[in-house]
């Protein structure tokens, strides 16, 4: 009679909220030698342009997985904190909780609290490093694995993985491959991880840069800048805040791409140019944008030659 060797299973609790967490569930959930014994995700929220209450995509894709979901109003109860203690889990994977974890907690699990930062740390610690990776004209990024610690993205690093950015790469895609690429990340750095096949290595906070949360204001275009610097906030900073103007008074939001050739002398950063071949807008460094589609506020989204024409563009006119 033959005898198999049993596996040793790592018990697991996951924190995540958005879409970006769910590879990493899902590859965690199916892994032989790793039990996802809780979820913890945020409370249902209103949600989307209705607004209707609805679960987090975390909660559905735990549910859907048969797994055990906790929404705790915030991480820091009491109850939280007894919940973990009771499970006492070897590791906890968080993911774009959403909530910062309070000190105390930290020490629970065996192997720590394992963070999935989508930047090669310590560059870009904060909220938002796909956007600004991307928005500074980032050709490579990453990812990070690392213990969390009290500070802010400042914890031991465990595993990292490079990744390319493509010349006309948005946010959200550059998102959906990171999440993916992700999944397979975190599960090496558990299993090496209570293996001792890896050390957790300090930062050198030394060679920090900061990705500060997203706000309405980063999306004004400033057209003394380079129509490629423009180009690169733009793809960054989509769906939100965008790339906006203000037009004869108005908001206005604007899609384009960086042209070939430069301005005619004289032409001054925002000007707008109409030729057979196109719309343009002239930015900084004699550079000029075409412009796509313009969305006026309260209209709907066009093309750049329907709003020239019906703007009927005198030379004056400039985007500011």
């Amino acid at each position: 009679m033959l005898l198999t060797a049993r596996v040793a299973v790592m018990r697991i609790v996951f924190c995540g909220t958005p879409e970006f967490a769910v590879p990493s569930l899902l590859r965690l959930s199916a892994h032989p030698e790793i039990s996802v014994e809780a979820v913890i995700t945020q409370p249902d929220r209103p949600r989307g342009r209705g607004q209707h209450i609805s679960n987090s995509p975390v909660k559905d894709a735990a549910l859907e997985a048969g797994l055990h979901v906790y929404q705790p109003e915030t991480i820091r109860s009491d109850s939280s904190q007894e919940s973990l203690k009771r499970i006492a889990p070897d590791a906890v994977v968080i993911i774009a909780y959403g909530q910062i974890v309070p000190a105390r907690l930290l020490t629970i699990p065996r192997l720590g609290w394992i963070n999935v930062h989508a930047s090669l740390l310590p560059r870009y610690r904060g909220a938002a490093p796909i956007h600004w990776a991307i928005a500074n004209g980032e050709i490579l990024t990453g990812l990070t694995t690392m213990q969390i610690d009290a500070g802010m993205d400042t914890g031991p690093i465990l595993l990292q993985r490079e990744l390319g950015i493509g010349p006309e790469e948005t946010a959200p895609e550059l998102s959906a491959r990171m999440s993916e690429a992700g999944a397979s990340l975190v599960v090496d750095s558990l299993l090496q991880l209570d293996r001792g096949e890896i050390s957790p290595v300090p930062q050198d906070s030394r060679n920090a840069t900061y990705a500060p949360i997203l706000k309405k204001e980063d999306g004004l275009i400033d057209w003394t800048r380079t129509a490629q610097q423009i180009y690169n906030r733009a793809r960054g900073f989509t769906p939100w805040p965008g790339a906006f103007t203000m037009y004869r008074g108005r908001g206005c939001n604007l899609w384009g791409r960086p042209a070939q050739g430069a301005a005619a002398e004289g032409q001054q950063p925002g000007e707008i140019v109409s030729s057979t071949k196109g719309i343009y807008v002239v930015c900084g460094g004699g550079t000029c944008l075409q412009a796509e589609f313009v969305q006026l506020e309260g209209r709907k989204r066009i093309s750049a030659r329907e709003f020239a024409n019906g703007a009927r563009l005198t030379p004056a006119d400039r985007f500011l």
